[in-house]
């Protein structure tokens, strides 16, 4: 076996790959149960549409989640060392928040569910900042590729679980018995976070609250480059936002597809491919390197989203499934590098804190510019937008050329 495959099998088959795997699940368990499942309990139990709309604020957390980072990185819990201690402990609380949901009735108790529906979202929330930072500090810079993949495939997982499985348990066994489960399901990640390896980082650790707080920003920004690099947070991923903004609202509208085609095709088919290509991607960047498989993996994303303008013009049923079958994969390509990149920029004594900021950074583009595409549309039309979305992801990789020599040392 030849070094590079034997370097390829070794990051495979690290234990740490393992814990990635479950705790990817137990990230990814909580996010439904208290926003698209608890909306659909709700409404079976034919609460008023104005009271299930508020609902949508308990997702708060997850858009905050960096202003508590700065404690995560600051303070460890029990013996542990600075981040398994803060996942089991967010982890056990979820599970007993879920039990408060599955034990409260939703037609005398709305205001006791919006409490427990918070508490979770906030304590997943917490989850998410904990393992992010686990993952970051773990993983060595060969396992970040694969690590990100399998993290992302088994998020994904947890979210099928909490969305589909557990909509179909709601109808069949009834809402207390399924959240009831759902809190069980949390003991995966429990007893994974109770065994999975972590490098020590305490040492580490900010001496205060303000540095907590001020030194993640402070040593962000000691770098040169560390605006160049916060646009590229920004752009990397915009060109392929901006197309899937409205993918759905194109296939059926745009292309005449039918819902049924697009939940088999676009969200059967297609979550399928991101995972594959995720998987492979991770792997791949073993023998790429971070900036190789960040500018190979845009260039990929960027071309991909050319074949929707294609889907317009030579509407079909085989070339549809093509189209989102590349367009997904090459996605989960890029999702993979670009989940390695944001963990690479990290500073081991700060990791909660600038994942959490860094990854809020990165959706800015999605959340204000995204809004944009439907206007775009009406202004041009579908192929005219999904050529725009090409264009729009070259500004990322400009970026990139020019931030090669800082990927590349990052990457060491």
């Amino acid at each position: 076996m030849s070094t590079r495959l034997q370097r390829m099998h070794a990051v495979a088959t690290s234990p740490k790959q393992l814990a990635v795997l479950f705790l990817g699940f137990a990230s990814g368990l909580p996010l439904l149960l208290t926003s698209g499942t608890l909306q659909a309990w709700l409404t079976m139990e034919d609460i008023d549409l104005k009271t299930i709309g508020l609902f949508a604020l308990v997702g708060l957390p997850y858009t905050l989640k960096f202003l508590w980072a700065p404690i995560l990185d600051r303070f460890s819990v029990g013996h542990f060392a600075r981040r398994r201690g803060w996942i089991l402990l967010s982890q056990l609380l979820i599970a007993g928040g879920l039990l408060g949901l599955a034990i409260s009735d939703a037609q005398t108790q709305i205001w006791q569910i919006a409490i427990f529906a918070l508490m979770v979202a906030f304590l997943s929330a917490t989850q998410d900042i904990a393992i992010d930072a686990w993952r970051t500090d773990t993983l060595d810079a060969p396992e970040r590729g694969l690590g990100a993949a399998v993290f992302v495939m088994a998020y994904r997982i947890g979210m099928l679980v909490a969305g589909s499985a557990a909509l179909v348990m709601g109808d069949h066994i009834g809402w207390p018995l399924t959240y009831s489960i759902m809190a069980a399901l949390m003991s995966v990640g429990m007893i994974t976070a109770w065994f999975a390896p972590e490098k020590d980082t305490r040492d580490l650790a900010p001496r205060t609250m303000r540095e907590a707080v001020i030194g993640p920003m402070k040593a962000f920004f000691s770098r040169p480059e560390a605006w160049t690099l916060i646009f590229l947070v920004i752009l990397y991923k915009f060109g392929d936002a901006f197309a899937g903004t409205l993918t759905t609202a194109f296939l059926i509208r745009g292309a005449g597809f039918t819902a049924t085609d697009v939940g088999l095709i676009n969200n059967g088919a297609g979550l399928i491919a991101t995972i594959i290509g995720g998987l492979f991607g991770g792997l791949w960047m073993v023998k790429l390197g971070l900036f190789r498989a960040l500018m190979l993996f845009g260039v990929l994303q960027a071309i991909t989203n050319l074949g929707y303008a294609w889907l317009y013009e030579w509407n079909s049923y085989g070339l549809m499934v093509a189209v989102i079958s590349l367009e997904n994969f090459a996605g989960g390509l890029g999702t993979a590098a670009f989940v390695a990149f944001l963990m690479a920029l990290c500073d081991k004594e700060y990791s909660a804190t600038q994942y959490a900021l860094l990854s809020a950074i990165a959706a800015l583009g999605r959340i204000y510019l995204g809004p944009t595409a439907g206007f775009v549309v009406e202004w041009v039309d579908w192929t005219i937008f999904f050529i725009l979305t090409f264009f729009a992801a070259l500004p990322g990789l400009w970026l990139l050329w020019r931030a090669r020599h800082t990927i590349h040392r990052i990457d060491q």
